[in-house]
């Protein structure tokens, strides 16, 4: 008998579906340490604090950090409301080399410039453990037509549906990736939603011998 839609929105949340299909292929794992970098009010933290891992997250929001200490404290008492954290993802607290996995669904495309983008994923990479894997979901230029510049700042351009976000494409994904030396786990994927935005999948392995972020 099937479960209830009801009963798999309790049990999941509105994870990520991409985030998901990590799970799925058992890329991210019980026992791993995982950090949402830029977690919001913890969507894709549901069913990983139900099925008991080690998770932490970060938001420069104070609301949303707060709905997140309440959400762990319901859904897992034993972890630490201190493990969720007001902290802009380009300036984390988190020691170097600490987390297995990071997480970063919706957040780049924030981002105010090309040197803003970059010190949030060098930062995100910092964190990250040698093996370890970053996934990134975030808005491209893939398929995407008459988009219009804004301002003088290159890459921010008003999509669309009508929103600001600073956009990337493939190349830049794939130059960034060799940059820090790190490996595709899958090939690049961008999804075209009609008339709204390209969202892009980005999911790099740290190898042990990465660049150092800086």
């Amino acid at each position: 008998m099937s479960e209830p839609a009801d009963g798999l929105r309790k049990r999941f949340g509105d994870i990520d579906v991409y985030l998901f299909d990590q799970l799925l292929r058992g890329r991210i794992v019980s026992g791993m340490r995982v950090l949402d970098a830029g977690c919001g009010s913890g969507r894709n933290l549901i069913f990983l604090m139900r099925a008991g891992f080690d998770v932490w997250g970060v938001d420069e929001s104070e609301e949303a950090i707060a709905a997140v200490q309440r959400l762990a404290t319901e859904l897992t008492p034993r972890v630490p409301p201190r493990r969720f954290r007001v902290e802009r993802v380009e300036s984390m607290s988190h020691d170097t080399d600490s987390m297995n996995v990071v997480i970063s669904s919706a957040v780049l495309h924030f981002a105010r410039d090309a040197s803003h983008w970059m010190a949030m994923v060098r930062e995100m990479w910092r964190v990250l453990a040698p093996g370890g894997i970053l996934f990134v979901r975030t808005a491209t230029t893939v398929a995407q037509r008459d988009l219009k510049p804004v301002g003088d700042v290159g890459g921010r351009y008003v999509m669309p549906d009508g929103t600001t976000r600073f956009l990337v494409d493939h190349e830049r994904l794939l130059n960034v990736t060799r940059e820090l030396g790190g490996s595709l786990v899958d090939p690049l994927k961008s999804t075209v939603v009609h008339e709204q935005r390209s969202m892009g999948t980005w999911v790099v392995r740290k190898e042990n011998n990465a660049v150092p972020p800086g």
